[in-house]
Parts: structure tokens; sequence; C-alpha cells
């Protein structure tokens, strides 16, 4: 008996054009993309491996069943959420082939570095080069073996009553916050865990990663979506290393490494000492900065970040600090530094691009910032946005002795903004919210998460934005961070970890209202509905009176004594 037919739309990519094909009621996405795949001719082939699929407005797993007409669209390993996926796949694999090399040792997957994920084994000696090559060789095996990676869905109920007979008390103790029906229970070859990334429908797809010895851990490595098919020279990141152990240390300071952990002091009553301390550690660390600089003798800071960082609060908080230390400074943003709109570059769109190095007048920066260091004077622009040019003979500026400049802006860690400048003359700060809080032992946070739900407040907040609207905008924000912002952080002096360990549990009661608002026929509907889940996950702190006027939290909530 011939199945039933159903036609839906088809495109290979984001942004393609749709056509319309006919499918088996029933099919399998994966299905679909193997005999689409098979019936082109070979310089039609889809060029990178499929990894997901979005029907309408979510995103699926490629061993969904489509059963009615809709529209599909194709996400091959260059898609963002595509590639997430490769990640949280590959870590399982790694898990199972740790498992059976080494046995029942626990693992936690730490945080993002180098490309890759740093893993810590729980045992004294760490891992040695021979067990990681056996490692690498059964992943390799597992890959080659294309075993599936099976789904199912257990309800809350039943998985708590599993987690307390494992002894799991984080899981469930989160897994009881959280008001989840159901959870996702990923298996491979026996070996069962709780993953919140989507998964590919077997190991065959996992061809591309990487595993070296780093410090006393793992780092497990991946392709990019700018390069899927291979995995990136390596390039060291100590000092983001260095970040990431001092948040893991604040955490273990305050018995807080996991969202079961945090929610646990916020049921506690624990939350206004939690928020006092997070604080008191950041100043510290902000004064301590401030010392470096004054006994280094630096006499030009530069501070760079990716988006939501808080680079204005802690510029702003470190100027403070220097004139504790006796050091006036002048506070500079690189944005009056606009070419004119006439000679702004252009993106392939045909839009203004205000993202990059070369819609900055270099030359004029140059000589502003050399005539000042020198003792001259020197005729500061201000950039008028509406008119779409730099004013002049309104800051005209000579600095008093010793004084220093401070300047923020997206490029501050590239050599070529301040080239003028000798090196030795200036101090680097790389600035990001590094969280270290993880949901659990294998499912970390990822610190573009916390970015994006500082970004969505505060836009609607400040700015008057929809969660949809900065959602919408927000893949063209991190494109620009990878070609402007990441490849520099290495030529930062110093790395400033701008995250809160309890900050989700604020940001939750503004960004949650503001999710719900999106419709499921929005194209930003899955991402909102994945940020209003993970939210789920956390005890809300509603009453944020105890976070500082001064405090960065407070320029994406509000309430802050730096507000213009």
């Amino acid at each position: 008996m011939e199945k039933e037919k159903i036609k839906i739309q088809l495109a290979l990519r984001p942004g393609a054009p749709f056509f319309e094909t006919e499918i088996e009621k029933g099919q399998t996405l994966e299905s679909i993309v193997r005999a689409w795949d098979s019936a082109r001719r070979e310089g039609e082939k889809l060029p990178y491996y499929v990894l997901l699929a979005r029907v309408d407005n979510l995103v699926r797993e490629l061993t969904v069943e489509i059963y009615r007409p809709c529209k599909v669209t194709f996400l091959d390993m260059r898609d963002p959420v595509a590639m997430q996926t490769y990640r949280g796949s590959v870590s399982m694999l790694f898990l199972k082939a740790l498992q059976d090399v080494i046995g029942p040792c626990p693992v936690r997957i730490e945080n993002s570095l180098s490309g890759g994920y740093y893993s810590e084994l729980e045992r004294e000696e760490g891992v040695s080069e021979e067990e990681l090559r056996q490692v690498r060789a059964r992943m390799e095996e597992l890959v080659e073996e294309d075993v599936p990676i099976k789904l199912e869905w257990i309800s809350s109920d039943l998985l708590r009553k599993q987690l307390a007979e494992l002894g799991e008390e984080d899981r469930l103790s989160m897994l009881n916050d959280a008001d989840i029906p159901r959870v996702p229970v990923y298996s491979l070859l026996g070996m069962k865990d709780i993953f919140y990334s989507l998964m590919v429908p077997s190991t065959g797809y996992l061809k591309h990663f990487e595993l070296r010895r780093y410090e006393s851990g793992i780092l497990l490595r991946f392709p990019t979506v700018t390069s899927p098919d291979r995995i990136p020279p390596y390039e060291a990141e100590p000092k983001m290393f260095e970040a990431f152990c001092e948040s893991k240390r604040w955490g273990t300071l305050m018995e807080v490494n996991s969202i079961a952990e945090l929610n646990r002091k916020i049921k506690s009553g624990e939350s206004v000492e939690m928020i006092q301390i997070c604080e008191a550690l950041m100043e510290k660390q902000i004064a301590n900065m401030a010392d470096r600089i004054v006994n280094e003798g630096k006499r030009m800071v530069l501070i760079a970040g990716p988006s939501s960082s808080g680079k204005t609060t802690f510029t702003k908080r470190l100027c403070v600090q220097l004139r504790v230390l006796g050091k006036k400074t002048l506070y500079l943003g690189t944005d009056d530094y606009f070419l004119e709109r006439s000679e702004t570059p252009r993106d392939a769109n045909g839009e203004f691009n205000f993202e990059g190095l070369d819609a900055l007048d270099l030359p004029l920066f140059n000589r502003n910032m050399t005539e000042l260091l020198e003792g001259g004077e020197a005729d500061l622009p201000r950039f008028d946005f509406l008119a779409g040019g730099k004013v002049f003979g309104e800051r005209i500026t000579r600095l008093e002795n010793d004084q220093i400049i401070v300047v923020e802006g997206i490029h501050g860690l590239n050599e070529k903004l301040s080239a003028s400048i000798p090196r030795k003359d200036k101090f680097k700060i790389y600035i990001s919210p590094l969280t270290q809080l993880n949901i659990d032992a294998h499912n970390r946070i990822p610190t573009t998460a916390v970015r994006l739900l500082r970004r969505i407040v505060r836009d609607n907040r400040f700015r008057g934005y929809s969660a949809e609207q900065t959602l919408a905008t927000w893949p063209k924000v991190r494109m620009g961070e990878d070609v402007n912002i990441f490849p520099f952080n290495n030529a930062a002096d110093a790395f400033f970890n701008s995250a809160y360990l309890y900050e989700l549990s604020v940001l939750k009661k503004y960004a949650q209202p503001l999710l719900r608002c999106i419709a499921p026929e929005s194209e930003v509907y899955n991402p909102s509905l994945q940020l209003w889940q993970f939210l789920q996950l956390f005890r809300s702190i509603d009453d944020d009176r105890a976070i500082a006027n001064n405090s960065i939290l407070r320029e994406f909530i509000g309430g802050s004594v730096f507000a213009d």
C-alpha cells in the first residue's frame, strides 16, 4: 500500500528561497535530507552536514517525523544553533568514551576555552597522555560505528524518583525548583544523561574534534561556523583560563557552583549576603586593576569587550578607583571618531557598517592622542549622529599632569586603533561576563546566553525595543564580535569578569514577561522559548534593592548612579 504524500516548502539553508517538494507522511527530517542529497548531482550536493532543521519557526532534531504541510529549513554546520548542537553531541561522545576507558569517574565540563570546552576529572591524578590517547581512539571508533543517539522524554515525577535512587542531589533539587513537566534524557550505548542542548541522530555526524591535555584537565575542541570541516589552529588563552579559575574560586568561596546551589541560597534567605559579597569581590578586582595601571606607569587605558559586558559601568568605576590613587582621568569613547557618513563603509547588504575598524577616523584619533600625551592641546571631536558628521571646537582639551586617558570602544584591543602610541604606555582590558555557574556537571551555561538576556532587558527598559527586536538583531551583533573583538582578546593585559553568580535569578523577573510576548509565528520564537525555559531552572530574586547603585548589573535593570 502506497504511503500518503504531503507537500512541504523546503529551503536548503537560512535565507535561501523555498521550493515545493513532496514527501511521505511521517518521514523523518533526516531521511528528507538524505533523499534530497542523494538525488542531486555531485556539484549540487549539500556542502556540510545538516544537523538540524527549522520546521516553521521551531528548531527540531533530525529524528522528528513530519505529518503535516510546513516550511522546513535545513541548518548545517555553518549555522550557530546547529554548531551548538554539534558541540553538545561531541560532549556526549566524549563522556561516553571517558566512561569506557577510565570507568565511572565523575567529570565536570567547566567552561569555554580556546575554541572548545575545558573539563576536569574529579580525581587527584587528572588524566595521563596514554588515557587521553585511548579516549580519543574510543571516540573515533564510536564515530566509525555510527551509533544512534536516542532521546527519551521522562516525566519529572519519574525522573525525581530515579535521581533520588542515584543520590544526585543537585539535579533533584533543581528539578524540584523548576516547573518542568518532562525532561530530555539521551542515551548512547547504555550511557544515559540529561542534556539541555539538541542532539544529532548518531555518532557518525561527529567527525571533527580534537582532544588535548590542558593544565590539570582536558580540552575538547570543535570546528567553527566559519570553518565547519576542520579544527582551527590552537591558540592558548592563559588569561581567559585564569579569569575562569578566579570565577570558580569565587563560586567555591560562596558555595555556589551550580544552579541547584544558587537556588538553595535564595531559598534559605541568603541572597542579600551573596549580592554584597559578589559586589565586594568585584570592587576589589577593579581596585587591584587600578593599582597595576598606576604602578606600571601606564598613560592610556583601552577597554573592550562584547555586547552587554558592562563596559560603561566598569570604565566609570575604574576611573573612580584611579582617582582614589590620585590619578585624574580623561574618559573618551571611540564613537566620536566615526568617519563622516558619506565616507562610512557599507556591508554586503549595502547598509552602513559602523562596527568595523575602517568606520573610524584612525589618523585623527592617533593624532589627538599623541597631541595629548605629548603635553599639547587637542581639538577632540563630538560626533553628531543626526547630521552624520564630526563637530569641532567644543572640546579643546589638554591633559593635566599625570592624567590618564581612558578609552572605551569595541576596537580597544586592536593595536591598529592606537598604533601611534607606544605599547609600553598602554594598558588593555578585556571585559566579559565569564560565568562559571553550571546547570550541572555536564551542562554549562554559555556566556552568550547571559549577555543576550542582559541585552534584552536593557534594550526594553532604556531603548524601547521589544525582546523580538533584540533577538532579531543578535546574530548580526555576534558576527561583528567574532570579527572585531574575540580575535584580539589575547592582546589584553588583564581580563575583567563582569558576571555575577546571582544575576540570572534577577534577570528572570525582567526577561521572562518580555519573552512571553513573542508569538509562535515569529521567526525568533525558537530562541525566545529556549531562553524562557532556561530561566525556569532558576529561583527568582524578586527584591533586588540590595544591588548597589554602582553595580554593573544596574546598567541593565536600571537604577545606576552612572546613568546618563
